[in-house]
């Protein structure tokens, strides 16, 4: 789970793709961009910070490079210094590693159940029989919400997709109020459903209730900041950020791995004898790793409280700047082989999950989730293969990772 913006467009890619149509692979766009110049200047007066050391630095100075970038108040996302802490003390109160730990059961539930019912010897669709249904069913337990609204999340998902796909603000607007909306009605049914329960005499609505409290959106209902009770307004803003672009982003990283996993047998091989032995420690290094070589969450935008030099070059405050992960983490000079597989040597350098105040809190519940889903899928397969008839294919940009994964599970 990612208090990340997965989806942005990076103007500068977007641009290069329009006039050339030569890759779509981000990377390999972006790559060539980072090789020219680390910060990108554009017409319209953003700036892309691109390589590693900018954007690492931008990220660590929270006091210039302001989250305030928009109009819609964003929980903590949009939020900067003491009100993003008091916001974000809540929010790691649920990320903590116990209340991680407390989640692995049910995640194993639903990774057991989704790779036992998939066929072997025949083509399996990665993201669609995989990553979307178990992001879904994991996300959807752990907050609380009943199985009846996997589906609907499942068809927002696909909307959410296609809006990422074309750029296009208006649309991704229209798609995060869809979501906003699915979020209040689950809120609304909860308190009528909680009303019900406290109007009941006997032990059967007594249990009852007392059960309903102890979920993650019951919690978070009754939460407080500052000495007050959280806004409707702002419960809905926090389940987003919790949701919105993590059931995306899950199911994305989960194609990504699997693609690794399917087209490097040497990294396959590794993987399979952490499973023999248990570690799973360099297992969850080792989907971070993954991801940094292809890293699924593109960007956070930012804007500068005072005047500073990006690039060599004097831009005023009120700028606005885009944080680039995909490219800083496959910048050479952190990373001089930015496609090796190397977790040890690329641990302290890796900045999947940010870096900074705005730090993903859910880093921990993340590689959790992937762990527990690619474990069993190689514990119960002795290999995984790209299928033969169909060939994997890439997101377009400004979006990034894989749009189909076809893969062939092996007894």
């Amino acid at each position: 789970m990612s208090a990340r913006d997965p989806q942005h467009p990076t103007p500068s890619a977007t641009e290069e793709h329009a006039t050339t149509g030569a890759s779509t692979d981000l990377r390999v766009m972006l790559d060539a961009q980072r090789a020219r110049c680390p910060v990108a200047h554009h017409d319209d007066g953003t700036v892309t910070l691109l390589g590693h050391a900018e954007v690492r630095a931008a990220a660590l100075d929270d006091a210039t490079f302001s989250s305030a970038v928009t109009s819609r108040r964003a929980i903590p996302n949009s939020l900067d210094g003491e009100e993003h802490g008091a916001y974000r003390a809540l929010i790691d109160a649920y990320l903590t590693q116990d209340e991680v730990d407390a989640q692995e059961p049910q995640a194993q539930r639903h990774a057991s159940a989704i790779i036992a019912s998939l066929p072997r010897g025949t083509m399996v669709r990665t993201i669609t029989d995989i990553g979307t249904p178990f992001a879904v069913r994991v996300q959807r337990t752990w907050l609380g919400w009943p199985e009846s609204i996997d589906q609907p999340l499942v068809d927002w998902m696909a909307r959410n997709r296609d809006a990422s796909r074309s750029g296009d603000r208006a649309q991704l607007a229209r798609v995060a109020e869809e979501f906003d909306e699915l979020i209040m009605g689950l809120l609304d049914e909860r308190r009528h459903a909680e009303t019900a329960d406290a109007a009941g005499t006997d032990e059967a609505n007594a249990t009852d209730a007392a059960t309903s409290t102890a979920d993650v959106t019951s919690r978070l209902m009754r939460e407080t900041v500052n000495g007050r009770a959280l806004t409707d307004a702002e419960v809905v803003s926090i389940l987003r950020n919790w949701t919105a672009g993590d059931l995306g982003s899950l199911a994305a990283s989960i194609g990504v791995i699997v693609h690794h996993l399917a087209t490097d047998v040497a990294l396959q091989s590794y993987l399979r004898t952490l499973v023999d032995n248990g570690d799973t420690a360099s297992f969850d290094d080792a989907m971070e790793e993954i991801l940094r070589i292809d890293d699924p969450f593109i960007s956070n935008r930012r804007v500068t409280t005072r005047p500073v030099t990006l690039g060599e070059r004097d831009v005023p405050a009120g700028t606005r700047v885009v944080l680039n992960w995909v490219a800083a983490n496959r910048d050479p000079a952190a990373f001089p082989d930015p496609d090796a597989f190397n977790p040890a040597a690329h641990k302290d350098s890796n900045l999947v999950f940010g870096i900074g105040a705005h730090v993903c809190p859910g880093r921990a519940l993340t590689l959790m989730e992937l762990r527990v889903v690619v474990w069993e899928l190689l514990a119960h397969t002795s290999a995984i293969t790209m299928a033969p008839t169909e060939a994997p294919v890439r997101e377009k940009p400004p979006v990034s990772g894989w749009a189909q994964v076809p893969i062939v599970l092996h007894r």
